[in-house]
């Protein structure tokens, strides 16, 4: 796929995308979650091997390929590494049908004014100039908001903008991705300022541009329709953000528009002791749920 064929598939498919990018601070809670204990691993690299071979694992999955996944997210090390055949990993995803899109966050800072905003990305540009070479077609990059503080959310959403604009003019789709905590006592108050300021960001991205969001489930159904409806807004995705599979998917289908980009949702039930028919069995059952939930088209 070139780059204009993966816009259309993204903008256009009917499925979802799989977000396989957890980082430093969240791999040993995924691993643990596969089944990999602590004491399977010594130190950094041994941690994100063991990551990278469960991430290697359900791209090489039969059902992975099976038309349902829009795109994928990597983390960085994922982007770099091979598959079986030696493929680079985004070129293996792009024969499959799936789009690649690469984590590009270096993490968040402490909370201030109830929100933590990202940490500089140092070497922005030249890693969108690799990802590029790489086959990859766009980016993600995560803050998180707390509470509904206008002051927070709009230097958030504002944030994002900066680096969405950088993504955008080296030739990637920036996916932004402002995250509201479903523990926020004051959730739903909070979406409303998240939209607000969206809409107003994007009036900074340039005439026949386009970026697209990643956001939690609005509370309030459908919140997000003027997003997904906004001529400069490729897609709107949605984060799992905690909820179980189960829950993620009863909540998204209550959105006319947004479909899933799950991490936890999707991998809750994939264990390494599996063999690979049941692997690929329980993988391809948590790909049906999640692409029911993002189309409201029943399973086949």
């Amino acid at each position: 796929m070139n780059f204009e064929e993966m816009k259309t598939r993204i903008a256009t498919g009917r499925g979802f995308i799989a977000a396989l990018d957890q980082s430093g601070g969240s791999t040993p809670k995924a691993l643990n979650a596969y089944g990999v204990e602590d004491s399977e691993w010594n130190g950094e690299e041994e941690m994100f091997a063991k990551i990278h071979e469960m991430r290697c694992r359900i791209v090489d999955s039969p059902s992975f390929a099976r038309g349902k996944v829009l795109g994928a997210i990597l983390f960085e090390r994922t982007m770099d590494g091979c598959g079986k055949d030696g493929s680079p990993i985004p070129a293996l995803l792009a024969r499959r049908g799936v789009v690649p899109f690469l984590k590009v966050d270096k993490g968040i800072e402490d909370e201030a004014n109830g929100v933590q905003l990202m940490k500089p990305i140092p070497g922005l540009n030249e890693l969108c100039l690799r990802a590029r070479e790489l086959g990859v077609f766009g980016t993600k990059m995560r803050s998180v908001i707390h509470e509904a503080n206008r002051e927070g959310v709009e230097a958030i959403i504002a944030q994002q903008m900066d680096f969405g604009l950088q993504i955008l003019s080296n030739g990637l789709m920036p996916i932004l991705e402002p995250e509201v905590s479903l523990k926020s006592e004051t959730r739903s108050e909070a979406e409303a300022l998240v939209l607000a300021a969206a809409l107003d960001q994007l009036e900074r991205v340039p005439e026949g541009q386009q970026v697209m969001w990643k956001l939690t489930i609005p509370s309030e159904p459908n919140l997000y329709k003027p997003l997904i409806d906004h001529p400069k807004v490729l897609r709107v995705v949605a984060l799992s953000g905690g909820y179980s599979r189960e829950q993620a998917c009863s909540e998204l289908a209550k959105n006319d528009g947004m479909i899933a980009s799950f991490s936890r949702a999707l991998l809750e039930v994939l264990q390494a002791k599996m063999d690979d028919q049941q692997f690929d069995q329980a993988l391809g059952n948590a790909i049906d749920e999640i692409t029911c939930a993002s189309t409201g088209e029943p399973a086949a």
